[in-house]
């Protein structure tokens, strides 16, 4: 196997670190701190290129691989888990969501405008009592005419609050279970569409995230993503790339706190010597490098075998490494964090220091996109044949 990126993928990466130490890192701490998204953000993400980068140029897209969008968010999560969040939410659950299911008609319809960041993307498919559960949605979407009336609750929808466009999980059949369910493409400004609340999150601050309500939803028949009672195809290769596509969500955040921990060992003096100097901190050290280095791998491989998938390769492959690759990654952030405010003792208790922010922000990656619970099973279930 060959673990060297090629020159396109270094420079992709190169070029969205520069820009994610230059415009995101000193305005990372005040993104949390006010919870707000920064005015003019979305036009430089779609300046870098980034906001279609799966999708077909032939719909304003960069084209490029799933691999390239995964190192591109490890360098936003890097500076600000919350930018990464939001930008992978938006191309990665609904823009490379419509490229990979969606028809020509639709792709010539919406992905323009969602490549050039004129709209934002999102992904309704949580609902309050159908999380890791998802194939038990009750949001119902019944035909009438040339219309689906939708009627439901969705749940913790990233970019839900501000979205123009969204893919959405219904029932058009309640007692078929995983065989009656439709994904349709909602416009935000359908009738019948409206946001809840916004959540107040422990991390991930900045990013939004909501409750949405669809009452008598009107939703044209042309906008089933493929067809009426089949979306559940639709559901699982999307979680599948999403599970291998947000690993790297949860590297960039322990690459981060890494980062920070060494600078601040070497620089802080305890007993007459830097802390660096101490067993104990080097062998926190070597543990957090060791976890980062495996998850990377593990990473790339599940992007990698991603893209492979799309181009009909072992589509059961990339379930289990993506699920096993997502639920590694983000324990591994879990651990790295907790760590990296341990090294910094008081301080890293403190709202000054970057790591709280990074320790709040990684405990997401072991609940969304499924569980870590439901990602054991899913490997399991794989591993047994089951």
């Amino acid at each position: 196997m060959d673990f060297n990126l090629s020159d396109e993928h270094r420079m992709l990466r190169d070029s969205i670190a520069n820009f994610a130490e230059k415009e995101l890192k000193p305005i990372a701490e005040e993104i949390d701190r006010e919870d707000h998204w920064p005015e003019g953000l979305w036009q430089k993400l779609a300046d870098l290129g980034i906001m279609g980068i799966t999708v077909d140029p032939l719909y304003g897209g960069a084209g490029a691989d799933i691999l390239s969008a995964a190192l591109v968010c490890e360098e936003l999560a890097k500076a600000s888990a919350a930018v990464a969040l939001s930008w992978g939410a938006h191309a990665n659950l609904c823009c490379n969501n419509l490229n990979s299911h969606a028809s020509d008609a639709q792709k010539r319809k919406y992905l323009p405008p969602l490549c050039t960041g004129q709209h934002i993307g999102a992904l309704g498919l949580t609902e309050p009592n159908a999380g890791s559960d998802a194939v038990n949605i009750q949001t119902t979407a019944k035909r009438n005419g040339d219309h689906y009336v939708v009627n439901g609750t969705k749940m913790f929808i990233t970019n839900g609050p501000i979205a123009d466009t969204i893919v959405l999980y219904t029932k058009t059949d309640k007692g078929s279970g995983a065989k009656g369910i439709t994904a349709f493409i909602l416009d935000t400004k359908f009738p019948g569409f409206s946001v809840s609340k916004k959540l107040n999150k422990v991390g991930n601050r900045g990013s939004a995230t909501g409750e949405l309500i669809l009452q008598d939803c009107m939703i044209p028949a042309e906008n089933i993503i493929g067809q009426e009672n089949k979306g559940i195809a639709v559901m699982m290769g999307g979680l599948d790339v999403e599970r291998a596509f947000f690993g790297t969500y949860a590297l960039g955040i322990a690459e981060a706190a890494f980062a920070e921990s060494i600078k601040y060992a070497k620089e802080r003096v305890q007993f007459g010597k830097p802390i660096a100097s101490f067993q104990m901190i080097q062998q926190k050290l070597a543990d957090m490098y060791t976890g980062i280095e495996a998850a990377r791998l593990l990473c790339y491989k599940a992007a990698i075998l991603a893209d492979a998938a799309k181009k009909g390769g072992k589509g059961t492959e990339v379930h289990q490494i993506s699920a096993a690759a997502i639920l590694y990654t983000a324990e591994m952030a879990c651990r790295v964090c907790e760590e990296a405010v341990q090294i910094h003792g008081g301080y890293g208790y403190c709202l000054e220091y970057p790591v709280q922010r990074f320790w709040r922000d990684a405990k997401l990656g072991t609940i969304g996109a499924g569980t870590s619970e439901i990602r054991r099973l899913i490997v399991a279930r794989e591993i047994l044949g089951m």
